[in-house]
C-alpha cells in the first residue's frame, strides 16, 4: 500500500469520525423529513406536468379525429358534386389528420402510464412520509431520553460519592454526639435535682429522730399549773363548788 493511499484513508477515517459525531439524530431526522416533504412537492408538479400534457395530448388528438371527419364529409360533398379530384385531395387530408390522431392516441395511451406510475409514486412517497413522521417523533422522544439520560449518567458519574458519603457519615456522628451531649445534661440535671430532694427528705427524718433522742434523754418535768392560770369558774360553779367543799368538811368532822 503506498503512502498516499494510507494518508487518503486517515484522512477519510477521520473525516468520517468527526461527521458522524457531528450528526445530531434529532437535527438528521427533521432534515430527512424535510428533504422528503420536498421531493414529494416535487413529485405532485411532475405529476400535475404530466397530467396537463396528457390533457393537452387528448385534446389534440380529438380535435385531429374531428378534422379527419370533417375531410371525410368533405369529400362526400366533392364526389357528389362530381368533382373527383377535390374530393381525392379532401381524401389526402383526412388520411393526415387520421395519422396525426392515431399517433396522438398511442403518445395519450403511454402518457397516461406514466400518469398512473406517477400518481402511484406520489401516494407512496406520501405514505412513506406519514410514517417517517410518526417514526421522526418517535425517534426523536427516543434520542432526546437517551440523550437526558447519558447528560444524568455523567452528572451522576462526576460527583465524588466517597467524599460525599464521608461528609454524611462525619455529620451523622456529630448529631449523634450533640444527642448524647444533651442527654448526659438532662440525667445530670435530673440527678442533681432529685439529690436536692433526698437531702429535704432526709433532713427532716434526721431532726425527727433528734427530737426523739432529746425527748428520751432528757424528759420534759411535769408543770405545777400557774394559778394565775387556772381557769376562772362561774359564779354558779364557784357556789357549787363552795357546797361541795362544805359537806366534805361535815363528813370529815363526824369522824
Amino acid at each position: 500500500m503506498g503512502f498516499f493511499d494510507r494518508v487518503g484513508r486517515l484522512f477519510r477515517a477521520n473525516l468520517n469520525d468527526l461527521v458522524s459525531r457531528a450528526e445530531d439524530p434529532v437535527k438528521i431526522l427533521e432534515q430527512s423529513v424535510a428533504d422528503m416533504q420536498s421531493d414529494l412537492i416535487k413529485l405532485r408538479q411532475a405529476v400535475a406536468t404530466a397530467i396537463a400534457s396528457q390533457k393537452r395530448i387528448q385534446n389534440q388528438a380529438e380535435q385531429a379525429e374531428n378534422q379527419a371527419q370533417t375531410w371525410y364529409q368533405r369529400a362526400e360533398l366533392a364526389l357528389k358534386k362530381g368533382e373527383e379530384d377535390l374530393a381525392k385531395e379532401a381524401l389526402s387530408r383526412r388520411k393526415t389528420y387520421q395519422e396525426t390522431a392515431t399517433a396522438l392516441n398511442s403518445q395519450l395511451t403511454a402518457q397516461g402510464g406514466q400518469v398512473e406510475t406517477l400518481k402511484k409514486n406520489l401516494l407512496a412517497l406520501e405514505g412513506k412520509i406519514a410514517e417517517a413522521r410518526t417514526k421522526k417523533d418517535m425517534l426523536k422522544a427516543r434520542a432526546q431520553a437517551a440523550q437526558a439520560q447519558a447528560q444524568l449518567q455523567g452528572a451522576v458519574g462526576g460527583l465524588s460519592t466517597d467524599s460525599s458519603m464521608a461528609a454524611f457519615e462525619r455529620m451523622e456522628e456529630k448529631v449523634q454526639a450533640l444527642e448524647a451531649q444533651g442527654q448526659a445534661a438532662a440525667e445530670i440535671a435530673g440527678a442533681d435535682l432529685d439529690s436536692r430532694f433526698q437531702a429535704l427528705e432526709s433532713g427532716d427524718d434526721v431532726d425527727a429522730d433528734f427530737e426523739a433522742l432529746k425527748a428520751s434523754v432528757n424528759p420534759t418535768p411535769l408543770a405545777l399549773p400557774d394559778e394565775k392560770a387556772k381557769p376562772q369558774l362561774q359564779p354558779a360553779q364557784q357556789a357549787q363548788v363552795d357546797e361541795e367543799l362544805e359537806s366534805l368538811k361535815r363528813s370529815i368532822d363526824q369522824l
